[in-house]
Formats: structure tokens, C-alpha cells, sequence
């Protein structure tokens, strides 16, 4: 998962449609990569009061079936918009690991869990290539916004698994690849068939798909 500047996965910068730096390498590479260093410009972005009317986060977080005492995994976790809701739903004997691979993005995800009191939010500095979380340890990863960031999707699809409890389950949100009021470009998008093409290569099973959101489809894995 490399990108120009070693960016955050976090494809919610699309938000604006702002411009990919590169082209992809590869099929099953990243369609856009961006520069995500100017944190207190993107928090701006990514946590604008609006996005909850189409991002839905309750409906979101409310069907992964998330329990008391889970551990669940934001990959591409950005500013942390997901972050409080998750915090609650896996309580205090839960763990949230919020994964970023931009170190200004860590440090205010780590800011951000004190201000909220959220002491069970981790925030994990991850590598391009994996997301640094150890292995057996995680319930639900969430990937919002963020799977055409990913590079090399299948190889870090396939090393994901590792990271999953028994019974642990990968749930994706990405947009539809169609023109939207909002999201970037149809030419960043990748198609709903591509990716469960692409998971099922990786490894896994689409074992749901909740119908909860307007631009994007969420879908739901669990490794065969």
C-alpha cells in the first residue's frame, strides 16, 4: 500500500474529489493516492458535520454486530471519524485499534482519544504494506472509504486474514461507481463486483450487505 507521500488509507479525502497523484501501477493497485500531511485540512474535510447524512456512522457501526469486550480494527482511520462510535459499542473492556499510516494523522488520532475520553482507542502507525496489528487479535476490520487506497490489494488482502480472531469478519464501505453529489471521480471508483471478485481471490466469503447507505455499498467478508 504505497503512495505518494506514504499517505493515510483514509479514501474519505475524496470527499472533495481532489486530484490522484499518480496513476495506478497495476490492476489491483490503489486508483488515487493523495497527500494527507496537512492534518488540520483534512479533519476539516473528513469530519464535517454533513457527512453524517450520507455516511450514515450509527447505521454503520450498529450492523457489524459489535459486542462488549470485541476489538475492532479502522483501517484508514484518518481523524478518527469513526472512532468515539466504535469506542462505545465495544465498551470499556473493548479495544478500538485506529490505524493510520500518516504520522500526523496518529498523533491526532491520539490527541483525539484523550479530548473524547476514549480510552480504548488505540492508534497504530502502520506500514504501507501492512497494517502492524498483532496477529489473532482482531474481531471486525473496517475499511471506510478507503479500499481503492489500498495497493497491491491482494497480497494485503490475503495478509490481513492473519490478524483475525476465529470467527472474524472484514467489512468494506467504498463508493459506487457511478456520478454521486459526493465522492470523488467515477474513474477512482472501483465497481462493487471488483471487489468482491477481488476479496473472494484474497481469501474470503461475502457473507453480508447491509442496505444502509445512499453512495456506497458496505459488504461484509469473512476468510473461507
Amino acid at each position: 500500500m504505497h503512495a505518494c507521500r506514504k499517505a493515510t488509507v483514509l479514501a474519505a479525502a475524496l470527499l472533495l474529489g481532489a486530484t490522484a497523484c499518480r496513476a495506478p501501477a497495476a490492476s489491483h493497485d490503489a486508483t488515487a493516492h493523495h497527500d494527507f500531511v496537512d492534518v488540520a485540512h483534512w479533519a476539516a474535510v473528513f469530519d464535517d458535520p454533513a457527512r453524517d447524512a450520507w455516511q450514515k456512522p450509527d447505521a454503520v457501526v450498529g450492523a457489524l454486530g459489535l459486542r462488549p469486550g470485541m476489538t475492532v480494527a479502522d483501517l484508514g482511520a484518518g481523524t478518527g471519524y469513526f472512532e468515539r462510535r466504535l469506542a462505545g459499542a465495544v465498551g470499556a473492556v473493548g479495544t478500538v485499534f485506529a490505524v493510520d499510516t500518516e504520522p500526523g494523522m496518529v498523533e491526532h488520532l491520539r490527541a483525539r482519544a484523550e479530548r473524547e475520553g476514549t480510552d480504548n482507542v488505540v492508534p497504530v502507525l502502520a506500514s504501507p504494506a501492512t497494517p502492524r496489528l498483532p496477529a489473532g487479535a482482531v474481531d471486525v476490520v473496517l475499511i471506510v472509504d478507503t479500499f481503492h487506497h489500498l495497493d497491491d490489494r491482494l497480497a494485503y488482502l490475503h495478509a490481513l486474514r492473519r490478524v483475525l480472531r476465529p470467527g472474524g469478519r472484514v467489512a468494506i464501505v467504498d463508493w459506487r461507481k457511478r456520478p454521486l453529489p459526493v465522492g470523488p471521480p467515477p474513474e477512482h471508483k472501483l465497481p462493487r463486483g471488483q471487489v468482491v471478485e477481488e476479496m473472494e481471490a484474497a481469501g474470503y466469503a461475502l457473507v453480508g450487505a447491509p442496505d444502509v447507505l445512499p453512495y456506497q455499498y458496505f459488504l461484509i467478508f469473512a476468510p473461507r
